[in-house]
Formats: C-alpha cells, structure tokens, sequence
C-alpha cells in the first residue's frame, strides 16, 4: 500500500526479520521489536535488503538506549578513559514452561529478553573498541531461564550478565547495573535511580516513574528522526546469536 509510510513490526519474533525485509523493499521505515533476527541467515537477508536501498530508515526495538537515565549515564561513561567494567543482575519475569517463547524456532530468552542488556553493554562500552568479542557462559542443566553470562572486549571491558527467574516479580522486571569507569563508579536502579560517585563527588537522579525508553523510541519513528546504524544493527545481533550459541553449546 502505497499510502502507508511506516511499520511497526512487534509480531512473534521469528517474524520480525521477514516484515522488515518486506518493508524496506518498499521503501517504507521501519521499527523492529526486539529481536530483529533470530538467526544468521535472516540478518545476511536484512543486510542485503538494506544495501539494496541505502536509503532505508530503520529503528530497533531495544527502546532503553533511548531512557533519559542511561542516556545521562552514558554521557558520563563516555566521558571517562580507558576500559569498563559492567555488571548487571536482571530478575526476569516468570513465565510458563509452554509459552511460545520457548519454540526454538522463536529464539527463546535469551533472543526474547536477553538480548537488551547484551545490547547495553555493547553500546556503553562502543562499537570502534568493542572487537573481538569472548563469550563464556555458565547456566544450569536443562534451565532455559537463568543465566550467567561473561563477555570480554577488545578494548579489555568486561560485562557480566545475571539473569535469573524464579518466581513473580510484583512490579515486573527488575534491572541493576553496576558500572566503573576511570574515577567513575556508578549504579542504575530499574531505569528510575541513578547515582554517579566521582572521586568526592556525588550526584542521584531520580524519577518519578522507572523510564525504560519506548515513548522517545517510538518519536524516532513517528517524527523522522536519526535511525540506527547498518552497524549497529548488525553487530548487536551477531552478539546476541553468539550469546546463544554459548548458552546452547
């Protein structure tokens, strides 16, 4: 339909490449919901589409990039020298051993939830430093749903990742992040607290409300503004399919 400029793509997530690819070659933009691809081969697809049409303007899902609380981070972070250390502890939201996001064929969590903290890490620690990348795992026999993973830079930042779901969470996914950088250390709490300790300085941020990025994700969309990266949509990916591919092997 000619008439229509824009898609949204937030289907089951074996689908997301397939839409996008659809619509790009109709020149229309488009925001893909987390995961964008769930394999190797629908990212060589993607990429293609997008050559095919440099002109094409696509978005991810990933949404908390864009939260008022890591983008101040991030402005810190970015602000200190040398390598970063990261660690982050996820309390998942539990979910029944038959939802489709185990369907193997989906991805299951690791591509469904994991995949934005492995994408926060890449972006905090940036693109030009982060290769090559070491992935090492640790998760329990036959667990689909807690996780410990391990990622080594380039540069010699490391991020671990903790994922665990045992139970209900009453407000939903919790999300801390520790981080230290050069004189910085500093703590994120849900995307609703922050605190920046630099050398005897000392800084908190808070909201009124945790701020996990989608409404200025979806003003990217709707208002034309700056898409992602051919690079960062591919690199993200190939980290997060390497992440499963450590967690399965």
């Amino acid at each position: 339909d000619p008439k229509i400029k824009k898609i949204y793509i937030a289907s089951n997530h074996s689908s997301h490449a397939e839409y996008a690819i659809k619509a790009i070659e109709s020149q229309k933009a488009v925001h893909i919901e987390k995961p964008h691809v769930i394999n190797k081969d629908q990212l060589e697809r993607l990429i293609s589409a997008y050559k095919k049409n440099p002109n094409s303007k696509v978005y991810l899902g990933f949404n908390r990039p864009e939260s008022k609380l890591f983008k101040d981070l991030k402005n810190y972070v970015d602000a200190e020298s040398g390598s970063i250390s990261i660690s982050w502890f996820i309390a998942g939201h539990k979910i029944e051993p038959n939802h489709w996001y185990y369907d193997e064929s989906e991805g299951g969590r690791i591509l469904g939830n994991l995949c934005h903290w492995t994408d926060l890490s890449l972006r905090l620690v940036g693109l030009e430093k982060a290769f090559p990348i070491v992935v090492s795992t640790l998760n329990p026999k036959d667990s689909d749903s807690n996780f410990s993973i391990s990622i080594l830079f380039g540069d010699k930042s490391l991020a671990s990742i903790s994922f665990s779901c045992k139970g209900h969470t009453f407000e939903g996914v919790r999300e801390y992040l520790n981080i230290h950088k050069g004189d910085l250390l500093a703590s994120l709490r849900d995307f609703k607290d922050l605190r920046l300790d630099k050398g005897s300085k000392r800084i908190f941020k808070n909201l009124l409300f945790r701020d996990h990025g989608h409404k200025a994700a979806l003003r990217k969309l709707v208002l034309d503004e700056k898409p992602e990266s051919l690079k960062m949509i591919i690199e993200t990916a190939r980290l997060f399919l390497a992440v499963k591919d450590s967690v399965d092997n």
